[in-house]
């Protein structure tokens, strides 16, 4: 089976303007990022699917792959659909963020190896265990409860499972009882065409979580445990963190 890394790019971003662009490493950010996916071993290529001629010419001009799509695109989901239609020759999509400079590959390896695995999967992600009390109670910290056969049953942003007493040994058990999901998809093509036309579900529009969707409809997605978190950037501090780090 072929399967293809794309990372959707967006020019607007709300928290930090031209955040893709940003190059005080000597490279722009999603060229970090395009270098990163590419060092995976199972994907045959990697494309940046972008709305914005700045991002596109960085790319290319580094000798990356990209393709233009749509600026109505509402998501995503929606720019990688997009790509998905004109490479009628790939099985499965891993979508990795572009504000990820830092992902590490063996991660889309193994978020693509469950769908390679599970054929009867259309979606897989990946997670960490939450050992902080903190995440676990942070709305801006997804978290995702799967089976013993790694099958998710639930994303949520409150606590999940939702301790009746809460003790701090919670943390700590073996394996881990919170885990904590990360944003990198791999979908079947067949399935990612669909989804944009799926109605969204009750509690997707409550949890503002579009995965919900595809489980709300009785799809499987497939859960994978990551070694650790690529960080994403979302401000001009994170960006920083990032050079220094580089440097």
């Amino acid at each position: 089976m072929k399967v293809y890394t794309i990372i959707p790019a967006r020019y607007a971003s709300t928290r930090l303007p031209r955040k893709m662009l940003l190059n005080e490493t000597g490279k722009p950010l999603i060229v970090h990022t395009y270098e990163s996916a590419l060092k995976a071993k199972i994907p045959q290529g990697v494309c940046v699917a972008t709305d914005n001629d700045e991002i596109f010419n960085a790319v290319t001009s580094f000798g990356g792959q990209a393709i233009m799509t749509s600026p109505d695109c509402a998501s995503g989901t929606d720019r990688l659909a997009e790509v998905a239609r004109k490479m009628e020759d790939v099985d499965i999509f891993v979508n990795v963020q572009g504000d990820e400079p830092d992902m590490n590959p063996d991660t889309i390896d193994r978020c693509a190896q469950l769908l390679l695995d599970n054929p009867d999967a259309v979606m897989s992600t990946m997670a960490i265990p939450i050992r902080v009390k903190e995440k676990v109670f942070d709305p801006n910290c997804v978290k995702v409860v799967f089976n013993k056969n790694g099958r998710a049953m639930y994303f949520s942003r409150s606590p999940i499972p939702c301790a009746r007493t809460w003790s701090d040994d919670l943390l700590s058990v073996s394996p881990a009882l919170y885990w904590q999901h990360l944003g990198i998809y791999a979908y079947r093509r067949e399935f990612l065409l669909q989804l944009g036309q799926m109605p969204t579900s009750p509690i997707e529009n409550t949890e503002k979580l579009e995965q919900l969707r595809v489980l709300d409809a009785g799809y499987a997605i497939m859960v994978g445990q990551a070694d650790g978190c690529a960080i994403g950037i979302d401000t001009i501090e994170d960006y920083k963190k990032f050079v220094a780090e580089y440097n």
